[in-house]
C-alpha cells in the first residue's frame, strides 16, 4: 500500500514536471507571437492536453512501460523493478523541476527514458535493455527534428511565395485560408479518429471520409466567413507603404540571386556575389527607413487572419502533445501498479484509463502553476514570431509528433518544435534566429540524460536501502 501511494504521489508529481516545461512546446509561440494571452494558452492547453492524454495516450505509455528494460531479468525479484521505477520517475522530476526554474526547455522524454536506461544498466548490464526498441527511440530523436523541419520549411516557403511576397497579400491570404483550414482539421480528424477512436472500428476508408467532411465543412465555413471580411481587392496604398512594397521586391531579388550563386561557376558567382552584397544592403537600408513591419498595413491584415490560424495549430499542438507525452509519467506508474497488484512482472499489461486521467491531470496543473517560465523562452527568446511563422512551426511539428505516437515512438516535443524553428529559420535566412539560445538548448538536451540517470541511480539506492 506504501509502495502504491508512492507511485502514483511521484507519477503525478512528473506529469506535473511534464506541464511546468514541455506544455511550452505547445503554447509558447502562440503567445510569442501574440495570437494568445498567456491565460487564453493556458485554458485552451488544459482542454487538448487533457484530451489527447486521456484518448491517444496509451500506445506510447506501452513503450515506455515495457518497450525499454527486459522484464524478464526481474521475474525473480519484481520489487527491483518498481523500486528502480520510483526512482526514474523521481529523478526525473527532480531534474525538471530545476530546468523548469531556470527557464530551460529540456526534454522530458530524453529524462524519463536517460532515468529508465540508468536504472536497467545499473541492474542487468547492457542485457537488461532491449536494444532495438531504444535504437528506434534514439533514431526517432534524430528524424523527427529533421522531419519537423522539412514539414515547417515547405509550408512557410510557400506561404512567403503565394501570399507574404504577393502583390496583395491580404487577397492573397484571404483565398488561402480556406484551403488551409481544410488541411489543418483533415489532418487532425485523421489522426484522432485513428488514435483514440480506433474501438468505433470504422475502417480506413470511414476515417478518410469522416476526415474530409469535416474538413469540407470548417473550410467552406471559412470561405464563406471571409467573405463577408472587407479586403479591397485592388488595394490602394499610401506615399509610406509604397516603399515597404519595393522592400517585399528587393527580398524576392536576394532570394533568385542567391540560387543563382549556388548553381553558377567560379566566374559567375564572384560577380553574383558582388550584386547579392549590394541588393541586401539596399533592401536592408529600405526595411530600417520605412520600419517595414510597423508601417504596412496589408501584413497586419495578413498576421490577423494567420493569428487565428495559429490558435487552431496551437489545439492542434497541444493534443499531440498530450498524446505522445502523458506516457513519460504513466508508462512507469502502469509497470509499477501491475507489478504490486498481480506480484509478477509480465510481458502486457493494458493502461487503464483512470491511469491516462490522472497524467492529463498532473500535466494541466503543472502548465497552470508553472508553465509561464518556459513558455517565455520558447515563445520570446529563440526568433522572433509572427502567428504565420508561429503557425508553420506548429503544424510541422504537431504533424510529427502525431505519426510518432501512432508508431508508438516517444519523441521529444522538444525536438520537433525547435527543429520546426529552425525549418523556418532556413527559409528566411539563418541570422534569424537566436543561435547562442539554440546553442543552449542542445546542450541542455545533452546534459539532460545523464544528469536524469545519475539522479535516478541515486534515489533507487535510497530507496532499495528504505524498502528492502
Amino acid at each position: 500500500m506504501i509502495l502504491t501511494i508512492l507511485v502514483l504521489v511521484v507519477g503525478f508529481y512528473m506529469a506535473w514536471n511534464i506541464g511546468a516545461n514541455d506544455v511550452s512546446n505547445a503554447m509558447g509561440t502562440s503567445v510569442g507571437s501574440g495570437a494568445l494571452t498567456l491565460r487564453k494558452a493556458v485554458l485552451i492547453a488544459a482542454v487538448l492536453e487533457f484530451s489527447g492524454a486521456f484518448f491517444m495516450g496509451g500506445n506510447v505509455s506501452e513503450t515506455m512501460e515495457r518497450g525499454l528494460i527486459n522484464p524478464a531479468l526481474f521475474v525473480g525479484n519484481p520489487q527491483i523493478l518498481v523500486l528502480g521505477m520510483c526512482g526514474a520517475l523521481l529523478g526525473t522530476s527532480i531534474w525538471l523541476q530545476i530546468a523548469s526554474y531556470f527557464g530551460w526547455p529540456v526534454s522530458t522524454t530524453h529524462a524519463i527514458v536517460g532515468s529508465i536506461l540508468g536504472f536497467g544498466l545499473l541492474i542487468g548490464g547492457v542485457d537488461a535493455l532491449l536494444w532495438d526498441e531504444v535504437g528506434s527511440i534514439a533514431l526517432s530523436w534524430v528524424i523527427s527534428p529533421l522531419f519537423s523541419a522539412l514539414i515547417a520549411y515547405l509550408i512557410f516557403s510557400f506561404l512567403q511565395k503565394k501570399v507574404l511576397y504577393a502583390m496583395n497579400p491580404s487577397e492573397a491570404a484571404k483565398k488561402l485560408m480556406p484551403f488551409l483550414v481544410f488541411i489543418v482539421f483533415s489532418t487532425f480528424t485523421i489522426s484522432f479518429l485513428s488514435g483514440g477512436f480506433a474501438h468505433f472500428s470504422m475502417g480506413f476508408a470511414g476515417i478518410m471520409a469522416t476526415a474530409l467532411l469535416v474538413g469540407l465543412v470548417t473550410g467552406s465555413l471559412t470561405f464563406v466567413l471571409l467573405k463577408k471580411l472587407y479586403i479591397p481587392t485592388s488595394y490602394q496604398r499610401t506615399p509610406s507603404e509604397l516603399l515597404p512594397q519595393s522592400v517585399v521586391s528587393l527580398d524576392k531579388a536576394v532570394i533568385h540571386l542567391q540560387r543563382v550563386h549556388i548553381s553558377s561557376n567560379n566566374a559567375v558567382q564572384d560577380k553574383v556575389s558582388r550584386i547579392l552584397d549590394d541588393v541586401k544592403a539596399l533592401a536592408l537600408t529600405a526595411r530600417q527607413e520605412t520600419h517595414f513591419s510597423k508601417k504596412t498595413s496589408e501584413y497586419h491584415i495578413v498576421e490577423k487572419l494567420f493569428g487565428y490560424l495559429q490558435i487552431l495549430s496551437a489545439c492542434f499542438v497541444a493534443f499531440a502533445h498530450g498524446s505522445n507525452d502523458v506516457a513519460n509519467a504513466i508508462g512507469p506508474v502502469a509497470a509499477v501498479l501491475d507489478v504490486l497488484k498481480y506480484g509478477t512482472v509480465s510481458a502486457h499489461t493494458a493502461i487503464p484509463a483512470w491511469l491516462l486521467a490522472l497524467g492529463g491531470l498532473g500535466i494541466v496543473i503543472g502548465l497552470a502553476t508553472w508553465g509561464w517560465r518556459v513558455m517565455e523562452t520558447i515563445g520570446k527568446k529563440i526568433t522572433e514570431l509572427t502567428p504565420t511563422r508561429g503557425f508553420c512551426a506548429e503544424f510541422g511539428a504537431a504533424t510529427t509528433i502525431l505519426i510518432a505516437s501512432k508508431m508508438g515512438l516517444p519523441i521529444s516535443t522538444t525536438h520537433c518544435l525547435v527543429g520546426a524553428v529552425l525549418g523556418i529559420g532556413m527559409a528566411r535566412g539563418i541570422k534569424a534566429l537566436n543561435l547562442n539560445m539554440l546553442r543552449d538548448i542542445l546542450l541542455s538536451w545533452i546534459i539532460t540524460i545523464p544528469a536524469s540517470a545519475l539522479t535516478s541511480i541515486l534515489l533507487f539506492h535510497l530507496l532499495k536501502y528504505i524498502f528492502i
